[in-house]
């Protein structure tokens, strides 16, 4: 019965399911490097990096940030500001989904484990952005932009034009989501000194922002499928996630904050499943 109150509490800490976001993106890294299917230990060893970097991270990030969950209304029922979970353990889990990582990059090939520590100080970093510059939101986008990238290196390990270009498009589009998260602690973030662009600019200019990043990143992946030489299918899945993506922002108004976790997590994670299935749809009809 502990055991499964403390699993259940470490999930929400790190938020499991929000692995929809980054896990379909390096999926298409991987499927696009092999030109099919990249094999079954390739997405092992990939899956088990990404759940290992993403929960490393938000343990991390809650760490970091405790003094200031603590102060948040909104945060006041995580479970390190509550004491289900310690700051001693958190701190051996970060160590641990750390080594996980690492050894499973290590099982990829030799580049991957060589920037292996680089991705874990990266997806750190973040956590300390918003205390000293307003372009944190990019700076997430960038840790979960390494997604892509990270599934092509799994397979192939070299730097191409489509893996960054995916990289360029993940980054742009999480900021974009970001800011709409961030609006929701507008206030909060401009009383305790805390620099989201929000708090800074103020909630209607950050999401014009919001909307200026998703059209970019609309464009990133357009010009991926292109760099990659996929077909039709791609592009008329990619269309579709042009519309969800402003379909996402008529759901939010600079008055209206109601309907933020509606864009944030529902259509947000049906962007990167939707475009995932469009990559492997296009790589099997084209074939």
């Amino acid at each position: 019965m502990r055991f499964s109150k403390d699993f259940a509490a470490v999930c929400r800490m790190i938020k499991i399911e929000h692995s929809v976001f980054a896990l379909p993106f390096a999926f298409i890294g991987a499927f696009l490097a092999a030109g099919g299917w990249p094999g079954t230990w390739n997405l092992l060893v990939l899956t088990v990096a990404m759940v290992a970097v993403r929960s490393f991270a938000m343990a991390f990030n809650r760490l970091a940030d405790l003094d200031i969950d603590r102060d948040n209304p909104r945060t006041q029922g995580r479970p390190l500001v509550t004491g289900e979970l310690s700051r001693s353990f958190t701190m051996w889990f970060i160590a641990g989904t750390g080594v996980v990582f690492v050894a499973a990059c290590a099982l990829m090939n030799p580049l991957c484990l060589l920037l292996s520590p680089l991705a874990l100080i990266w997806s750190g970093f973040y956590s300390y952005c918003k205390r000293f510059t307003m372009w944190c939101h990019f700076v997430l986008g960038s840790v979960l932009g390494l997604a892509p990238l990270a599934g092509w290196l799994c397979v192939d390990p070299a730097v191409t034009l489509p893996a960054v270009l995916l990289l360029c498009g993940v980054t742009f589009w999480v900021a974009g989501f970001d800011l709409l998260y961030a609006c929701q602690d507008h206030e909060f973030d401009r009383k305790r000194g805390l620099h989201s662009i929000p708090a800074r600019l103020g909630i209607a200019p950050a999401l014009a922002i919001s909307t200026f990043s998703h059209g970019v990143a609309a464009m990133f992946f357009l010009l991926a499928g292109w760099a990659a030489s996929l077909g039709w299918v791609y592009f008329l899945v990619a269309g579709g996630v042009c519309l969800i993506l402003l379909l996402e922002h008529l759901l939010v108004k600079a008055d209206d904050m109601s309907r933020v976790n509606v864009a944030f997590f529902t259509m947000n994670g049906v962007i990167a499943v939707v475009l995932f299935f469009g990559v492997v749809l296009d790589l099997i009809l084209t074939a």
